[in-house]
């Protein structure tokens, strides 16, 4: 079975999977050669769960404001 790609996996996707690659690492009982494979996925599954809270951050960030604190939209972010 192929490994979905990183980039198409949801933040909730990507966490529970770096879950699991931590869990099988800790364990210690898996082979060097796929403990390495782990290791690379891992990575990637930070990264991409890393941007995505960035992602979030900054449409949070860009939530508009009115005069008495409440929001009334978004401000776009592309581009940033």
């Amino acid at each position: 079975m192929t490994a979905t790609p990183v980039s198409d996996l949801s933040f909730e996707q990507a966490m529970k999977e770096l879950e699991s690659v931590v869990d099988k690492l800790e364990r210690g009982d898996v082979e060097l050669d796929a403990s390495i494979a782990l290791y690379e996925r891992g990575a990637a599954l930070k990264k991409r769960c890393e941007d995505e809270l960035k992602r979030a951050e900054e449409k949070v960030a860009a939530i508009t404001l009115d005069g008495s604190g409440n929001p009334t939209g978004t401000t776009p972010v592309e581009g940033k």
